[in-house]
């Protein structure tokens, strides 16, 4: 093989799939199993991971609740999210496959765009929403692909 040959099939390698991977993670079974998904699936292509928790914004859910409520769940977020990291740096270690970890808070469509857009990613991953209201308002997954930036794989 020529030299040229050979630098543009090494061109076309790296175009043959995504080269970074944007999987949204929570501690739901679907998101998890769209994490298993994602990781293969770079480890098959050679891409880049990132990992992305999204919390939602603290709600106090009333006044009498108070802010003792909303640092609860904050909290809570946050031990959600070091679990996830622990997960993703051992995901990472075990298949030998760069992931980032990622975890903001807000709404999850609003995140998971504007990270999507700052890392570049190729592709985005997500759980099927499994709550009622999802099939009636649209979920995350309907409105990333609404988006039409990105190619959106939902895992059941």
């Amino acid at each position: 093989m020529s030299h040229e040959a050979a630098e543009a099939h090494e061109f076309e390698l790296g175009t043959d799939g995504p080269s970074a991977i944007l999987v949204g993670v929570d501690d739901s079974v679907t998101s998890l199993r769209a994490a298993s998904y994602a990781a293969g699936l770079a480890r098959r292509q050679r891409s880049r991971v990132i990992a992305v928790y999204v919390a939602p914004m603290p709600y106090a859910g009333g006044v009498s609740a108070g802010a003792g409520a909303v640092v609860a769940q904050e909290q809570a977020h946050d031990e959600v999210a070091a679990s996830l990291r622990v997960r993703a740096d051992e995901v990472a270690k075990d298949l030998g496959i760069p992931v980032r970890f990622i975890a903001a808070h807000g709404d999850a469509y609003r995140e998971i765009k504007r990270i999507a857009d700052e890392e570049r990613v190729d592709a985005i991953v997500v759980g099927a929403s499994a709550q009622a209201g999802h099939k009636l308002i649209g979920s995350l997954a309907v409105r990333l692909v609404r988006a039409g930036r990105w190619p959106v794989t939902v895992v059941p």
